[in-house]
């Protein structure tokens, strides 16, 4: 369905769905990632409409509006009528909603913010990426009474399975992809827990957190939704999944989306269990082609960075105390950060063992210290936090008028991996190109009230 403007028949310049894929079809046409057509515009180059025919953006972040659903034997026919509690390597799931009674099938709803009753830093993000990477988990169930609140005289049982054993096994998103992120300081004293920082979050605008993949978002390269829709088809988690409309908390200035992929297909590469110094959040990845039906669309995803606003905020109040933009953050950062192991001190108690949100940095029985650059997220935190300087990249720094005095402010966290939403961009320009994935026209375009 192509979203008629005046402004676009105006220009006589349009495209359709149905045209752009036949270009493809027939290879005709260019498909660059966000990161390749902006770089054009950074090195001068003049980008014109007839230039490209599609867009391919990604994000990577903390979604926290995320949740899977699981339906899969765990005994044999009439054994239980039943379950009352089931829990997934220690994570409490939702039991439900059709109670399969007798068939010894659960039905489940599993939280991606949900933690484990045994290990405060394991979440649904961390089970959602253990399953996908074949891993064997353990199914604690419980049976329930009768209608009558009577105990049901079975005992608790466990089994172990694993994904492929699950015929149903569907990841949902309530919101991804928000196009308008946040960045925090905690102004106050004392420091605070929260989800927006690994470690309580020093005061007196000692550090900055952020999220998003700026001039790479989704969202900052259809803000109108005139291509994104309900039906588009996208990738999450490297699975080819769909939109199926706005998010909860969307708004035409603050949208998000809403949608769906199968586990089965999923690249825990790109997913994960975040650990907050506010519980276990959850990782998810959103590659999603951008088709460029007309010139105006073109305007917007020629933005840069530094065109693009980041509202640094209070954390406790949430109050506004400044606007950057993505340009202060993303311009001469470095996307991935590298671990000199030459440079590590071998301290007795290191500084960032344990403390890394992804498990990334571990200590062997050895005394030293390793780095998995397959689980990092990029996040930095141990940049600042090793005193050897074994971990390098460069995070920035913000300038801020903010309590009465211009202030410099360390980024110390970032909550985005722009280096694998750069990686998943591409492999989605890849995957239209060879026609392995194919351009989904929206059914319904999504409005606002």
């Amino acid at each position: 369905m192509n979203y008629p403007d005046n402004s676009y028949e105006n220009s006589g310049k349009t495209r359709t769905f149905s045209e752009i894929q036949a270009r493809i079809d027939t290879g005709d046409a260019v498909v660059l990632t966000a990161e390749e057509i902006t770089a054009r515009v950074r090195a001068g180059e003049e980008v014109a409409f007839e230039d490209v025919d599609v867009v391919t953006t990604a994000t990577r972040g903390i979604m926290s509006g995320t949740y899977a659903v699981f339906s899969f034997k765990v005994s044999e026919p009439d054994s239980f009528v039943r379950a009352s509690e089931v829990y997934l390597n220690g994570i409490p799931a939702v039991v439900g909603p059709c109670p399969n009674e007798r068939l010894g099938v659960l039905d489940l709803i599993v939280l991606g913010t949900a933690h484990s009753k045994t290990d405060p830093r394991y979440g649904g993000g961390h089970l959602f990426r253990d399953l996908v990477e074949g891993k064997t988990i353990t199914v604690d169930v419980k049976p329930a009474g009768d209608s009558s609140g009577a105990p049901s005289g079975i005992p608790s049982f466990s089994i172990e399975t694993a994904l492929y054993e699950m015929p149903f096994a569907r990841l949902y998103a309530t919101r991804h992809a928000f196009k308008n992120y946040k960045a925090f300081v905690n102004p106050g004293k004392e420091p605070l827990n929260t989800i927006f920082h690994a470690l309580p979050f020093e005061g007196e605008f000692k550090e900055m957190t952020f999220c998003g993949c700026g001039a790479l978002n989704p969202l900052e390269n259809d803000p109108e939704l005139k291509s994104i829709g309900i039906g588009t088809r996208v990738l999450i988690n490297g699975a080819e999944g769909f939109v199926t409309g706005p998010g909860t908390r969307s708004s035409a200035k603050n949208p998000n989306l809403a949608g769906f992929a199968d586990l089965h297909d999923m690249n825990p590469d790109y997913m994960g269990g975040f650990v907050t110094s506010g519980g276990p959040e959850i990782i998810n990845t959103w590659a999603v082609p951008v088709p460029i039906l007309n010139p105006e669309m073109l305007k917007t995803i020629l933005r840069q960075d530094r065109e693009i606003p980041l509202q640094l905020v209070d954390l406790a109040g949430r109050l506004p105390l400044c606007e950057i933009t993505y340009g202060d953050v993303w311009d001469g950062a470095d996307l991935k950060v590298r671990y000199k192991p030459e440079a590590c001190l071998e301290c007795e108690n290191c500084e960032v063992d344990g403390i890394c949100p992804m498990g990334a940095i571990t200590k062997t029985s050895e005394g030293k210290t390793r780095h998995n650059p397959g689980l990092c997220f990029n996040c930095g935190l141990c940049v600042s936090r090793c005193p050897g300087g074994a971990f390098k990249a460069e995070l920035g720094a913000v300038r801020c008028t903010a309590g009465g005095c211009m202030r410099e402010i360390k980024v110390t966290l970032r909550q985005s991996d722009r280096a694998r939403a750069v990686k998943a961009a591409k492999e989605l320009k890849e995957k239209v190109l060879s026609g392995e994935f194919r351009l989904k026209e929206p059914v319904e375009k999504i409005g606002f009230d």
